[in-house]
């Protein structure tokens, strides 16, 4: 492969990897493994994880940043967004969250950079009915217009608040099993919810498992993508689950998702895609796995640093 003249993007990286995502789970790795080993792995920034995961005492997380030489570069709210019901709850973790996030050190801001981090990545989950249905657009239910419009007004609460009152940026991240995923979806929340109130963290594995290319939707959105994730996708994998009645975690579970490089996307084209569009900032790597394939993550992410090293991200 090609070495190309580096882009002002800093590669950062995720709990995720280490199959954090449900911080019930009985078999996450200690949230100290993940911070080491995300430094090991050469790494200088990562996510929270999910609400939950690691605790929310600010000298307790500045210190073991400090230790290995770490920041935090977003929070997560991984909640159902649609009940009403339940947004006290999202409000509540919202305040936690920026609370400590604004407590943080963060790292330069590029000058083409839309806003600057830390970011508030939101997500829709939580709901059987979508869930079984990942990746298929054309058997997974949509929102009425009255619940579709209570989901809006709850990301609308959530953001203003995490900019009021702590100053950090809400990005809504499209998630394969929740209700926003699909191309409709995505062009729907962002004509409803305006660019001042938040904006739009692609992810290019979930882009893809939705059916959709990520080049086109990166090129699509480039004026509302604040933050990206990247994954990549074992094809293989992917048609089989493709074929099942299955969780998305539980697709996961079985290897859908592999380092970068190793899979189905293209990034020759996505690198030059951000090139075109002048992206400058963070993106963050994620590879879902269940968290007891845990021992194979600190080689997937050095695996898919150095890849993306190679081809001209820092």
């Amino acid at each position: 492969m090609t070495i190309v003249e580096p882009l002002n993007i800093s590669i950062t990286t995720a709990p995720c990897c280490w199959g954090v995502d449900d911080p019930k789970n009985p078999y996450l790795p200690p949230w100290l493994r993940v911070l080491k080993e995300a430094s090991l792995a050469g790494y200088k920034g990562l996510e929270l994880g999910p609400y939950g995961y690691l605790p929310l005492d600010v000298p307790l997380i500045s210190n073991v940043l400090n230790q290995y030489d770490l920041f935090i570069i977003a929070g997560t709210i991984f909640s159902d967004l649609v009940s009403v019901s339940n947004r006290q709850s999202l409000l509540f973790q919202t305040d936690n969250i920026c609370h400590l996030l604004s407590q943080l050190p963060q790292p330069n801001r590029y000058s083409n950079q839309h806003y600057p981090t830390p970011y508030l990545t939101i997500m829709d989950w939580g709901h059987d009915v979508r869930d079984y249905a990942a990746g298929h657009s054309d058997r997974a239910p949509r929102l009425s217009p009255d619940e579709w419009k209570e989901m809006t007004e709850t990301i609308t609460l959530i953001a203003k608040h995490a900019f009021d009152i702590y100053g950090i940026r809400t990005v809504i991240h499209p998630h394969a099993g929740g209700y926003i995923e699909f191309s409709d979806e995505i062009e729907q929340i962002v004509q409803d919810i305006d660019s001042q109130i938040a904006g739009l963290c692609i992810d290019t594995g979930h882009t893809y498992y939705a059916g959709m290319d990520p080049v086109k939707t990166l090129l699509h959105y480039q004026d509302r993508i604040d933050y990206i994730h990247f994954k990549d996708i074992n094809i293989s994998v992917f048609n089989d689950v493709m074929q099942e009645k299955i969780r998305f975690f539980d697709a996961c579970a079985k290897g859908v998702m592999c380092p970068i490089g190793k899979g189905i996307l293209d990034y020759p084209s996505i690198y030059t895609t951000l090139k075109q569009i002048k992206y400058e900032g963070f993106i963050t790597i994620e590879q879902e796995r269940d968290p007891r394939h845990a021992d194979g993550s600190l080689q997937d992410v050095k695996a898919s640093r150095a890849f993306l090293n190679k081809m001209g991200f820092i």
